[in-house]
């Protein structure tokens, strides 16, 4: 099975002012992560507005995206399904359009129990051969795919990832102390990333890499080498921009700040609509002192 390792940018679907998917915007800025040194590409995530695709535009971007990565990197694509019918079809589906790996959310419309969550997870591994990233986001989903939970799934060789996003830092000392290395653990916080690099953890899901891959490569590869005083500095001054990717807007200011930093279309299907008033004030004056202050340390 796959061990992932590095940052892999939650990779935002581009789409023209009419809601349309721009595939073509979208490969571009796949193609610009991978130049500047990413380790994979998770494509269809929250972030790339999966919920909101057909699944003949969720074949297109996957595809697309395979494509341009043309063996450069893993694509994984995220899975985020209401029933388990329909999420153990799509992997498999996923699967033949060239994904490499999934991301799997927990059940969109209901809150599973702890026996319910290892059942989904095992479920949905039996559906194809691809290895899994167990996307752990409770405060969005409110879902937790404890400890205890893994204990479930350990047996279970297709799930070989987990994106820890409970914003509880001490559960990455937790899971190494119950499992050693038999999982791949991921940072997915942006404003936890060097926080986590000190625990250990071996990659990121990032979304402000979308917006500055070069940076955000460079500070995980500086906490790799324990060059924690440099990664603090640049993480200092990005960190206002990372908190961005927490909030429930985090589609609309990621998109924007794309926008104003290499001039990547903004929009977002609906009912997500563009930002206005204060709201895109504070976007644009986190992201343009963010650029200032880059520029003034380069």
């Amino acid at each position: 099975m796959a061990i992932w390792k590095g940052v892999f940018p939650a990779v935002t679907t581009k789409l023209t002012q009419e809601g349309e998917v721009d595939l073509e915007a979208t490969k571009l800025s796949i193609d610009r992560l991978i130049t500047n040194g990413v380790s994979g590409v998770v494509v269809l995530p929250m972030l790339g507005e999966n919920a909101s695709m057909s699944l003949a535009e969720r074949e297109s971007i996957i595809r697309a995206a395979v494509d341009v990565a043309a063996g450069r990197v893993p694509v994984l694509s995220g899975l985020a399904e209401i029933t388990l019918e329909n999420a153990k079809k799509n992997a498999a589906l996923y699967e033949s359009f060239g994904a490499q790996g999934l991301m799997v959310f927990p059940s969109l419309g209901y809150k599973t129990d702890p026996r319910e969550t290892a059942h989904w997870y095992k479920e949905i591994a039996s559906a194809s051969k691809l290895p899994i990233m167990i996307y752990n986001n409770p405060i969005a989903y409110g879902v937790d795919v404890t400890v205890d939970i893994l204990h479930e799934l350990v047996d279970t060789p297709e799930i070989v990832c987990i994106k820890e996003e409970t914003g509880d830092i001490r559960r990455v000392t937790d899971m190494y102390n119950a499992f050693g290395d038999r999982f791949s653990i991921f940072c997915g916080v942006d404003d936890l990333i060097v926080e986590s690099c000190s625990l250990g953890v071996t990659g990121w899901v990032s979304g402000m890499t979308n917006v500055w891959p070069d940076e955000c490569v460079q500070i995980f590869k500086l906490c790799a080498e324990n060059k924690y005083p440099e990664a603090r500095k640049l993480y200092r001054l990005l960190t206002p921009s990372f908190h961005l990717d927490t909030h429930v807007k985090l589609v609309q200011y990621i998109k924007l700040a794309e926008q104003l930093v290499y001039g990547a279309p903004e929009w977002t299907r609906a009912p997500r609509l563009p930002l206005v008033g204060a709201e895109r004030e504070m976007v644009v004056n986190t992201i343009q002192a963010a650029i200032k202050g880059l520029k003034a340390i380069k």
